[in-house]
């Protein structure tokens, strides 16, 4: 793959495959990252689809039948989202959509897209063309997830408030995002949905606001939803597991964790 990747791209000639897996790893991930949506052969992506699945496979797959509700039909689980088996995953997208072209950063839309293969920045920019415009912010849409555990993955564009104190509009964009997704979810007849922590990392909305406003904006949605929608908190960091737990009551030394 790596050599397939290489060849594709005259900038990266004279550069050599690793000796070492776990550098050569880093650089499959770093070219995941940074090709631009482009077609590609059928025995590229089967052995693509193979690794990715086996490289998930070593994580650990949870899936959401094996965690334990910390409110009706609500959960809290501290670990790496692109590892949840559940109908389908919130990603904390930009407004082109296409995934994180930065290499190996630490960012959720970057993993995602690197764990999904290279067939979901080549959705993504399909409907991108198709629609013309940049993402609004608020809204979600809807893909495949390819070689990730779960179905789907549902894009989200929150609003950016990096540097500055949100506002009521962010406030109300970002309860958008939540429950845009949500409706989405139940249009295309889910019954569990994955959140991240929306708009918290680079975009820099407060981590204890953003979790009020989540926590607020999908338990009403749970209450007055007849369809049986689970609803699963997905945290990274001590940080936020500390936070979802207070406000969800659940205790934060015992929250389900597996990072």
């Amino acid at each position: 793959m790596i050599a397939a990747l290489l060849a594709e791209d005259p900038r990266f000639r004279g550069i050599k495959t690793p000796e070492s897996d776990d550098e050569a790893k880093q650089l499959l991930r770093a070219l995941f990252n940074v090709r631009a949506p482009r077609p590609v052969d059928a025995e590229f992506l089967c052995i693509q689809d193979e690794y990715l699945r086996a490289e998930t496979e070593a994580k650990g797959i949870v899936s959401i039948d094996d965690l334990t509700p910390v409110g009706e039909r609500i959960y809290l689980w501290q670990g790496d989202i692109t590892r949840l088996k559940c109908d389908a995953i919130v990603n904390a997208a930009n407004s082109q959509m296409l995934g994180c072209f930065v290499p190996c950063h630490g960012c959720i839309d970057n993993a995602i897209h690197t764990y999904a293969g290279v067939q979901l920045r080549a959705e993504c920019a399909k409907i991108m063309r198709e629609q013309g415009h940049e993402e609004p912010t608020g809204r979600a849409k809807i893909t495949a997830a390819y070689d990730l555990p779960c179905r789907y993955v549902l894009h989200t564009v929150g609003p950016i408030v990096r540097g500055r104190a949100p506002s009521k509009r962010d406030c109300e964009l970002l309860a958008s995002c939540y429950r845009s997704c949500l409706e989405l979810a139940q249009e295309e007849g889910l019954h569990s949905i994955a959140f991240c922590c929306i708009s918290t990392g680079e975009f820099g909305f407060p981590n204890e606001a953003a979790a009020r406003i989540a926590v607020d904006t999908v338990s009403d949605f749970v209450a007055a939803d007849d369809s049986g929608m689970e609803v699963i908190f997905d945290v990274y960091k001590d940080r936020d597991a500390q936070i979802y737990s207070s406000i969800l009551g659940a205790d934060a030394e015992s929250a389900q964790r597996d990072r």
